[in-house]
Order: C-alpha cells, then sequence, then structure tokens
C-alpha cells in the first residue's frame, strides 16, 4: 500500500517514464526470454529482410542469425525455380475477336483476410496483357500515367528495380524486361539465366529461371524480373511456414488451366491492411484452381489501376504503402483490347549510365522539404544600434595623439600662382576672447594649415573658413585685411566629413580652428615669414564654439 501511494505521489512525466520502462523490460523479456516471443522476431526478421533494409534484421535476430536467413531466403527461391513447366496442362481458350468491353475483358473483385485487404483481378484472354515500359529517360511512369497515355483497360505493376532510400526514381530497372517479343532492357548477359515472370505469345504463364536463349526458344512476348515461384505445375512451392518473407504489400499473378489470369494485389504497411504472407497468397491462387504462379514487385510499389472504356478515367483501386501514393515504376503489365496497336519504348537505348535517382531528385520529396522549412519561424535580425547626432552637435572621429609640436612653415610650399600674401603684424592679431566665437573676415590667399588638438573634453573637426565671410556666425575685421591693398576672393573648401558649424561641448582647450581664407590672424606664421614658435595654449575656462591653438600650419592654394 506505501508503494501504492508513493506512485501515485509522483508526479505525471515520473510515471510516464516509469511506465515506459516498465512496457519495456516486459516486452523485451517475452521476446528474448520465452519461445513465442522467438518465433515472432524471427518474423519480424523475415519481414525486414525482404525489403530495401535487410541489414536491420540483427536488431531482433542478431548479424549472425540474419545471414543465415538471407541465405536461407536465397536458397529456397533457387529451389522453387528449377522446375520447368509443363505447358501441356494448359488449354487456353481462343481470344473473342477485338472492339471487346472492358467487362469483356477483366473482372475485379475484393479479397480480405485476417490482417490484410486487397484485389483480385481477373484477365480472360491472356493474349490482351502487355508489359509497358516508361516513356521518359531518367524517371519511371506512374501505372495511371501509363494507362492514360496508351488507352489500356487496366494494369498492375511488374518487376524490381533500384530503390535508393526508397526514393529511387523508378528508372533503374532490374534483370529483364521483355514487350512484345523485344528485349528492351536486360542488366546482364543474355546467355546468364534471370528470374522471369512472363507469357508466351499463346498467353502462358511462365514462371521460373531462364535465360535469353531458352525464353526465345519457348517464344516469350511479354516479361519482367521477379520472384519466387509460388506454384509450379500445380503444386505449391511453400509447404511450411509462411514462406519466410513475413508480412508486407503483395502483387502477385497465376493462371489457370484454361487460360484464365488472376493478378491479386494486396494494401500492407498501414491500419487498414497490415500485409500478406506469401503462404497466404499461395492458397488464394490454390483456392482458385490455379496450376502456376509467381511473385511481382511488391511494397510501395503494390497497385492495381483500372480505367474501363476508352472515355473513362483511370483510377487507382488499391492504396500504396508510400507516403507519396502511386510511385514511378520501370514496368507494368496492362490489359488492352487490341495489343497489337501498342508498342512499349525502348526507353533505354543510348543510356550509358543510369541513375537509380534518390531524395535528391525525388519530387514529392523536395516539395515536402520545401514546405517544412517554409513553416519554420524566420529568424528575426536583431536591430542595429547606432549613435544618434542631433543637430548642432559634432559626430565623435576618431583622433590621433600627437606631441605638442613647435610650428613651423615651409615658405617653399606656397604656390607660384597664388598672389603674394601680405605680412601678418602679430601685434595687430586679434585673438578671441575665452568663450566667444573666433571668426574671420577677410580676403587674399587662402590659408591652410594643419593643427594639433589641445587636449580637452570633446573633439570636434571644425569646417574651415572659406572666403569673404563669417566662420559660424561670428565677425571680426581685422587690420590686417585692411593693410592688404585688396581683397582676393578663394574659392570656399568643403568641410570635412564629420564636421559640425555646432558649438561643441565641453571645457578646457578645444581644438585648433581652420585656417582663415584671406590674410586674416591666425596664430600660425604667414607666406613670407620666418618660423617662430608659437606660444603655448592659454587652457579655456569656458564652452567656447572654437578657440585658437597652437599647431603647425602650412599655406597651400
Amino acid at each position: 500500500m506505501r508503494s501504492i501511494g508513493t506512485f501515485r505521489a509522483w508526479g505525471r512525466l515520473k510515471k510516464t517514464l516509469f511506465s515506459i520502462a516498465l512496457f519495456t523490460f516486459m516486452t523485451s523479456s517475452f521476446l528474448y526470454l520465452t519461445g513465442p516471443g522467438g518465433d515472432i522476431r524471427q518474423w519480424m526478421a523475415e519481414t525486414v529482410i525482404t525489403t530495401q533494409h535487410r541489414s536491420w534484421a540483427w536488431i531482433f535476430v542478431g548479424a549472425e542469425r540474419r545471414d543465415e536467413l538471407v541465405q536461407e531466403t536465397r536458397d529456397a527461391i533457387e529451389r522453387a525455380a528449377k522446375e520447368k513447366q509443363d505447358m501441356s496442362l494448359l488449354n487456353i481458350r481462343g481470344s473473342h475477336g477485338n472492339a471487346r468491353s472492358a467487362d469483356e475483358l477483366v473482372k475485379i473483385e475484393d479479397i480480405s483476410g485476417q490482417f490484410w485487404k486487397g484485389k483480385k483481378m481477373y484477365v480472360y484472354d491472356p493474349k490482351t496483357i502487355r508489359v509497358m515500359t516508361p516513356s521518359k529517360v531518367g524517371e519511371g511512369e506512374r501505372i495511371t500515367s501509363m494507362v492514360d497515355r496508351t488507352g489500356a483497360v487496366a494494369g498492375v505493376n511488374g518487376g524490381s528495380f533500384d530503390d535508393p532510400e526508397g526514393l529511387g526514381n523508378g528508372f533503374a530497372a532490374i534483370g529483364m524486361i521483355i514487350s512484345g517479343g523485344d528485349i528492351v532492357f536486360a542488366d546482364q548477359d543474355g546467355s546468364i539465366p534471370q528470374h522471369i515472370v512472363g507469357f508466351t505469345k499463346e498467353g502462358a504463364l511462365v514462371v521460373g529461371k531462364y535465360d535469353a536463349f531458352e525464353l526465345r526458344d519457348m517464344g516469350i512476348s511479354e516479361a519482367v524480373s521477379f520472384y519466387p515461384r509460388l506454384i509450379a505445375n500445380g503444386k505449391p512451392l511453400i509447404t511450411s511456414g509462411d514462406g519466410g518473407w513475413g508480412r508486407a504489400p503483395r502483387t502477385a499473378v497465376g493462371q489457370k488451366a484454361d487460360g484464365t489470369v488472376i493478378f491479386i494485389v494486396i494494401d500492407g504497411r498501414q491500419s487498414h491492411s497490415v500485409g500478406a504472407t506469401l503462404k497466404e497468397v499461395q492458397d488464394l491462387f490454390l483456392a482458385e484452381g490455379v496450376i502456376n504462379a509467381g511473385n511481382l514487385d511488391g511494397g510501395a510499389s503494390s497497385e492495381l489501376v483500372y480505367k474501363g472504356d476508352e472515355d473513362e478515367q483511370s483510377m487507382l483501386l488499391t492504396k500504396p504503402s508510400s507516403r507519396y501514393g502511386e510511385r514511378r515504376l520501370p514496368s507494368a503489365f496492362l490489359v488492352y483490347d487490341d495489343p497489337e496497336s501498342v508498342q512499349a519504348i525502348r526507353i533505354w537505348d543510348g543510356v550509358d549510365k543510369i541513375d537509380a535517382g534518390g531524395s535528391y531528385d525525388h519530387p514529392e520529396y523536395l516539395k515536402e522539404q520545401a514546405e517544412r522549412k517554409a513553416k519554420q519561424p524566420a529568424a528575426t535580425p536583431k536591430p542595429k544600434t547606432e549613435p544618434s547626432s542631433t543637430p548642432g552637435t559634432a559626430k565623435p572621429t576618431e583622433t590621433t595623439k600627437t606631441a605638442p609640436a613647435k610650428s613651423t612653415t615651409d615658405t617653399k610650399a606656397t604656390d607660384a600662382k597664388t598672389a603674394p600674401a601680405t605680412k601678418t603684424d602679430p601685434k595687430n592679431s586679434t585673438a578671441p576672447a575665452a568663450g566667444s566665437t573666433a571668426g574671420t573676415t577677410g580676403s587674399g590667399t587662402a590659408g591652410t594649415g594643419t593643427s594639433s588638438p589641445a587636449p580637452g573634453t570633446g573633439t570636434t573637426s571644425p569646417a574651415p573658413a572659406a572666403g569673404s565671410g563669417t566662420t559660424n556666425g561670428g565677425t571680426a575685421a581685422t587690420d590686417a585685411a585692411k593693410d592688404s591693398g585688396g581683397t582676393t576672393t578663394t574659392p570656399a573648401q568643403p568641410a570635412p566629413s564629420g564636421t559640425s558649424t555646432g558649438t561643441p561641448s565641453g571645457t578646457g582647450s578645444a581644438p585648433a580652428p581652420a585656417p582663415s581664407s584671406g590674410s586674416g590672424s591666425t596664430s600660425g606664421t604667414s607666406a613670407g615669414t620666418k618660423p617662430v614658435e608659437s606660444a603655448a595654449p592659454v587652457p579655456s575656462t569656458s564652452t567656447s564654439t572654437e578657440s585658437t591653438t597652437t599647431g603647425e600650419a602650412q599655406i597651400k592654394p
């Protein structure tokens, strides 16, 4: 009672994990420690072996036992194919001529078992059956497309093909394909026997292992490659067990003594139909009086299509286990009112290398992945933070710290084309007062120079004054301008990027003013004078727009 109370006190997650662990323990104990459990594991391994993923069967029985089961399956297939057919057992009825209705050619019925559901199609005249191939190089074709394209009455899937990842394009056929007596595909030399399911020109079903020369001598008209053989000359070949292939979707063909052909297609790997064993399929044929029968490609390829009369639309009557519905296939058995009027395309002629396809070129798979990607929420980009700038506020710029230097002027830098500059009288130069705007108004040769900013709070790059005008709204008529004897207007120089005419905030020594245009007063030396050492800067105790600072000034055109 105490343990029950403890369990009830657990949270939902803890209860769930405990239940899963308990179920796993009990299931594993049953499967691996009991006789019936061992039989179930072997059945599951046999089912996996007949798929594209046979290597996974080791999960149920181990690698060694898996290899033994694979070899046993191969041996059983070869034994079933050895016996040659006795054609004397057949008494095929003559054809009823052309222009027959769909009801006269075929009849389709529902069938079901304990674990499966499917369809059974009777074909009354075996000579109306023809193998059809795809119409496009590089990929197989869906049976509904084949039926509509060629005007068939009905059809089922045929032979095997290479199917990477279960997403193959259906073009890489395996074995041999014969249509209208012509070998349209063969992956081996004609002298090598291959497993065959086909019909002679007279309509006799042939199942077994034959080479191309034997098939020619037998008059084989239509054939594909698959296995195993189920019934040979009236005798069932599966006499014990379920056939060793587990449960799966099935397609098979058999023939009665009067020539009537029966196609059986069973759904599988789905909730409504798990699939049938080979023994169950064999028993269905035996109940119909079939004397020869063979298995065709199954799994996700199993399907039955019916169109009926020519003016009707083809319909897929079964439910393929592929999540993409109908698959593209390399071959199919189709029923025609006049089979001589249709001919399979030799689609593999001239193809040197066959690409089996896969997830990289499967249209439905790629579409599915694109839709999933589109449903994923898009990543929101992070907003970029940028320093805000307001009118009148200078943007911060990088400055290089330089050691204080003596003011020197290279008089050779003066352009010969520039009018001679007037000497500057240091006594008449007017220095801006602390906290006032240093503005210069004058005319003459444009003076430019470089200045090293004095240390202080905040850094600005002031724009040079251009021509006769006012810098930052300040005015200062200097005596030197009057002595210049004339006015020479120079083009305005553009302000450097990042400068502002607003008032920079900060206290202390402000950066040096831009050189004035004309012969205004500067703290440097003008052209024609000897370089002199500049006076030390006077710290400013108030916020100023521009302060005079020491530095080097060179006169440039």
